[in-house]
């Protein structure tokens, strides 16, 4: 499957970044046998291989690092599946929202917590 262009952006981006944050991973990432495309794939198939659904963005951002970094990745195959890079969140009067920067895809997760025993009180409580 190929990367959304929404998807490819964002990690291009990131990685643009760090290239010019860390010298020594622009020599990384500068390597011929690497490419954005192949980064993908990279990522599609450990997202796949850990069966979760949803990942935060310095997980996936890490991913492509790795493959960069990692001379012993290979060429990966690419993984039919579909990616999902969510727009942040639009802000209310109720919640917080964590600052994003507009070239990062945003990957949402719902996370329930467990309901805490709430005992009532009655009047043979007391």
């Amino acid at each position: 499957m190929k990367a959304s262009e929404n998807f490819k952006n964002a990690i291009e981006n990131y990685l643009n970044q760090t290239v010019l944050a860390d010298a020594v991973f622009a020599k990384d990432f500068a390597k011929e046998s690497k490419n954005l495309e192949s980064c993908c794939n990279y990522i599609f198939g450990e997202v796949k291989k850990t069966g979760l659904c949803a990942f935060d963005n310095q997980e996936i951002f890490d991913m492509a690092v790795k493959y960069y970094t990692d001379d012993s990745i290979g060429q990966p195959q690419p993984v039919n599946c579909t990616v999902v890079a969510s727009p942040p969140a639009k802000a209310d009067l109720f919640t917080s929202v964590v600052e994003v920067p507009q070239n990062t895809a945003v990957v949402k997760a719902a996370v329930i917590a467990p309901k805490a025993e709430s005992k009532t009180l009655t009047l043979f409580d007391l």
